[in-house]
């Protein structure tokens, strides 16, 4: 027994001493366990906090657009914007702001920090502009394309393309302006017609000097003023299809040698000129379009057919056809000869009516006066006889006077009368 007794209590020192380190290994363990959670959680979740106190990158794409960073395009079509938008991506090269509301585009529209270097094609079409600013395009200095169809413009500043301060403003980058479409009223267009608008600003100083391409198509122009063309000397590309031209005699070409297509479809012309003629024939590279207009086939357009035969600066001269007169509707322009050319056109047959009813009513007045002489013959015969005594007496006393005047002894006669 007493070795039992003793043998107990040592073997109960080393149960405790393995149960103390059983107890400081799971402490451990766990311990390190909440400590990699801990730290993991904590991990996990300063991304999220750190993203959400940075500021927002710039940039980014606008709320009502759709933006494309690969292509470099935005995109805010028919969202009924009222101003561009502030936010716009620096990155952006086109742009599409069509079928707004934005009425009217204020000097530096599209000025920005950081600026917007790489736009170079901006589409405003139909967006209800009424009115564009002076230095509307400020601070685009890479604009290349601008179109502002389909907007009812009833003023557009004639500094709108070369900057508020045209004095000093580099000249516009632009190569394509697209101006087709422009619909007001006369109302609105502030006692100021399109064409002089148009001119104003395309003549301003040098600002467009670089332009290659200008549209002004379907704007029911009836003419061109005299110089709007004259600062334009890189035009490549001219189109002025679906007006109301009726002539040119007073533009000049001259100055744009590199002109290499001139559109003047479906417009009101009835015959081009010697001047006119002379002047496109003398630019190198021109290439002309006329079809669809209605040429009066007088004598007056003889020399085009002429000319029309000869050159090949007209594209479609195979295609025109007489309009006026009736007889020769329809007929071919190339096929016309000299003797086919007259001025006596045949009278419409409204106007024919008219001097055959003036003829009848001439003639009926003529009938009821000689009708008036017959009933009063003899009172005239008798009118006619007092007159005819009445001038014989007169010339007999003039007669008479003639001789004593020419007989001096009949004149001391007339002279001693009296006695």
């Amino acid at each position: 027994m007493p070795g039992g007794c003793s043998r107990g209590p040592a073997a109960g020192d080393g149960r405790l001493r393995l149960a103390r380190l059983a107890l400081v290994l799971l402490g451990w363990v766990s311990s390190s366990s909440l400590t990699s959670s801990a730290s993991s959680t904590s991990s996990a979740s300063f991304p999220a906090s750190a993203a959400s106190a940075l500021p927002p990158l710039p940039g980014r794409c606008p709320q009502p657009c759709e933006c494309s960073e690969a292509a470099r395009t935005v995109k805010c079509v028919g969202r009924n914007l009222t101003e561009v938008p502030a936010d716009l991506p620096p990155y952006v090269r086109t742009l599409f702001l069509t079928g707004n509301q934005l009425a009217v585009l204020p000097t530096g529209a599209f000025a920005r920090r950081p600026p917007l270097a790489e736009l170079s094609a901006l589409n405003l079409s139909g967006s209800r502009l009424t009115e564009v600013q002076a230095g509307a395009f400020e601070h685009l200095p890479s604009l290349r394309l601008l179109d502002l169809s389909h907007n009812p413009l009833a003023n557009l500043s004639a500094f709108a393309f070369s900057g508020s301060n045209a004095s000093v403003a580099a000249p516009s980058p632009l190569v394509d302006l697209i101006l087709n479409h422009i619909v007001t009223s006369a109302a609105q267009r502030q006692n100021r017609s399109f064409e002089g608008m148009v001119a104003a600003a395309l003549r301003a100083g040098h600002a467009l000097r670089g332009l290659r391409r200008l549209e002004l198509a379907s704007n029911h122009l009836l003419y061109l003023p005299l110089d709007v063309l004259a600062q334009l000397p890189d035009l490549r590309h001219l189109d002025l299809r679906n007006n109301s031209l009726v002539s040119l005699t007073y533009v000049f070409f001259r100055n744009l040698t590199h002109l290499e297509s001139f559109h003047l479809e479906d417009n009101a012309l009835k015959v081009l000129h010697n001047g006119t003629l002379a002047e496109l024939q003398s630019l190198p590279h021109v290439r002309v379009f006329l079809d669809d207009n209605p040429w009066v086939c007088d004598c007056h357009l003889a020399d085009m057919v002429a000319w029309l035969k000869e050159t090949e600066v007209v594209q479609d001269k195979a295609r025109l056809t007489c309009a006026f007169p009736e007889k020769m509707r329809h007929r071919v322009l190339l096929e016309l000869n000299s003797s086919d050319l007259d001025c006596d056109p045949d009278l419409p047959p409204s106007l024919q009516t008219s001097y055959v009813f003036l003829g009848i009513v001439l003639a009926l007045i003529g009938a009821i006066f000689l009708l008036v002489l017959y009933l009063n013959r003899k009172g005239i015969k008798k009118w006619m006889h007092n007159i005819r005594d009445a001038c014989r007496d007169h010339m007999e006393g003039y007669h008479y006077r003639y001789e004593i005047n020419a007989d001096p002894r009949l004149t001391n006669l007339s002279s001693n009368s009296d006695v």
